[in-house]
């Protein structure tokens, strides 16, 4: 897999490809791909690296794991493919788009165009068996992951990490709070968004952010 990501994030996480967890996940992996359907093809497994190399890494959306349904996941949390309808986290996420930054919502649900411009879209398990929800769940991606999120506080500064919902809360003690920026809110999903999702206007919030530290706003239309 270490061919396939891009080559600022492979100097970076070169001290991960040989540890013994990865090589773990690397044999997990396939034997999965031998008996299953895995999302997202292997091709896009980094696809959140390769759109936004870690030297444009202006902010960092963590979610869980990629969505398990037909042709939905790319390798981008929250994303999903161009022509697939939006699942109802996201309908959500472009509702408070509306309501933050009045964009147009949208149907087109591919969230690329925030990758290119420097926004990580980091799922915390980057792979799914078809149909089956958090299947790859403590195979080993979590380990990498976390190891992503050091790094990039180590050694980068004034990065903003959006943190939705408990379990991307629960990765801001991997970050170092004097150096970077933590905006936290409930899931957009259907279950919380309304405890607090709606309303915390993280677009604009962020965008002040990078205008104070002299760096480019983000374009959060799709």
């Amino acid at each position: 897999m270490r061919n396939t990501i891009d080559k600022s994030w492979d100097s970076i996480l070169e001290d991960q490809w040989q540890q013994d967890y990865f090589i773990k996940l690397q044999s997990f992996l396939i034997l999965e791909e031998k008996k299953h359907i895995i999302y997202p093809k292997k091709e896009k497994i980094f696809n959140a690296f390769n759109l936004c190399s870690f030297q444009k890494l202006k902010i960092v959306i963590l979610g869980q794991d990629p969505y398990h349904g037909e042709d939905q996941a790319h390798g981008l949390s929250f994303s999903i493919k161009k022509g697939v309808s939006p699942p109802p986290s996201l309908k959500n996420i472009f509702k408070e788009l509306t309501r933050d930054l009045k964009i147009r919502i949208r149907e087109n649900g591919n969230l690329s165009k925030w990758a290119e411009q420097g926004v990580l879209l980091l799922n915390s398990i980057l792979t799914v068996r078809k149909g089956m929800a958090g299947s790859h769940k403590k195979k080993g991606w979590e380990i990498f992951t976390d190891n992503v999120i050091k790094k990039i506080s180590k050694n980068k500064k004034g990065i903003i990490f959006i943190l939705w919902g408990k379990y991307a809360e629960a990765k801001k003690d991997l970050i170092d709070k004097k150096k970077h920026y933590i905006l936290q809110a409930p899931h957009p999903s259907p279950l919380s968004a309304y405890s607090g999702f709606f309303g915390c206007k993280h677009f604009s919030k962020a965008n002040k952010i990078l205008s104070k530290n002299n760096k480019k706003i983000i374009n959060w239309e799709i």
